[in-house]
């Protein structure tokens, strides 16, 4: 009897343990695919948030499309959040900003709709009650800023950009050649402030990091003299062993100079190309930051509290000059 009485009390400790969690409100975090390093950061911010947040009643949830190429299935994803009771916000980062605005316009959400990392566009901002993340145009100012330091008489340049509907990429291009050419609303640079576009570019990777890799090396052989590369995302150097490879063919040219390479974000192995010579300028986000401030934005909006429409999380700026202090994250 008193093996069985034990059996039954851990029995219902542990059925009032799962009542208990069952009964957590949940945060939902949605990103545009697990696939991709960056936001396996964001996921790492929002474990640590659920760590010290036990008693609080809610569970950050992080979740996405297992590609980062699956537009349509993490917008099924966040419709699908959108039915279950035990969801009481979540934060998007919409990889294809048009595709998601026309499914939330169309289910009219009943709880706080946040975006995080990327944003919906100017038309849609009303979708959502706040963003969260890098100030994505200014990121693309900075890019232009560094390259214009290490080029100051300009020269030919091949953008390197993700989805072509993700606004977030689609802002630093825009910050990108507003800056390098002086000039607001540049489309493309022809010349202004001395730097031009290659015929070619900009690329596209889809976030796919092997075809970003093999955009860059058939634009170094197919442009010898190209004077700068841009990263607008980090998609390449997600694969290191690729990207070293691709980079070991103008490893020369890295070292004089006579080609640049400035690229977004600034993960460990990113860090670790810039420490290498096989980039000059990684300007970084805060990944970690957005997810674990996430949970608790979301919270403010579940109680009704005053939230500001945009929430920037910062940029990190790392040189070769200053790598070795510099954090990546």
């Amino acid at each position: 009897m008193k093996v069985h009485g034990l059996l039954f009390a851990g029995l219902a400790a542990m059925a009032v343990a799962g009542s208990a969690q069952a009964q957590d409100k949940t945060l939902a975090i949605v990103v545009k695919g697990l696939d991709n390093p960056f936001f396996e950061q964001i996921n790492k911010g929002c474990q640590k948030w659920n760590g010290e947040n036990k008693d609080s009643g809610y569970t950050c949830y992080y979740t996405g499309p297992a590609s980062s190429t699956d537009e349509v299935g993490e917008v099924q994803i966040v419709e699908d959040l959108l039915n279950r009771p035990d969801v009481k916000a979540i934060a998007i980062s919409p990889s294809n900003a048009p595709l998601m605005a026309r499914m939330l316009r169309k289910q009219a959400p009943k709880i706080p709709i946040m975006t995080i990392d990327a944003d919906l566009s100017a038309d849609d901002a009303e979708l959502r009650e706040t963003y969260l993340g890098t100030d994505n145009y200014q990121m693309g100012v900075k890019f232009a800023e560094h390259l214009m330091k290490l080029k100051p008489d300009g020269g030919t340049v091949c953008l390197q950009l993700g989805n072509v509907a993700a606004d977030n990429i689609n802002q630093r291009a825009a910050g990108t050649r507003d800056t390098l050419s002086g000039e607001k609303g540049t489309d493309r640079l022809t010349g202004q402030g001395g730097w031009t576009e290659i015929d070619g570019c900009p690329v596209f990777t889809n976030d796919q990091a092997d075809l970003a890799n093999q955009q860059m090396a058939d634009t170094f052989t197919a442009n010898p003299d190209l004077s700068a590369f841009m990263l607008i995302g980090g998609w390449a150097q997600f694969a290191p062993q690729a990207y070293a490879q691709v980079t070991d063919q103008v490893m020369e040219k890295l070292k004089s100079k006579d080609l640049v390479i400035v690229a977004g974000d600034t993960l460990p192995p990113q860090m670790e190309a810039l420490k290498n010579g096989r980039s000059h300028v990684q300007v970084g986000q805060r990944p970690f930051e957005m997810g674990y401030r996430a949970p608790d934005v979301m919270i403010e909006l579940i109680e009704g509290k005053t939230v500001d429409p945009i929430i920037y999380t910062g940029l990190d700026e790392c040189t070769q000059e200053n790598v070795d202090g510099c954090i990546g994250g």
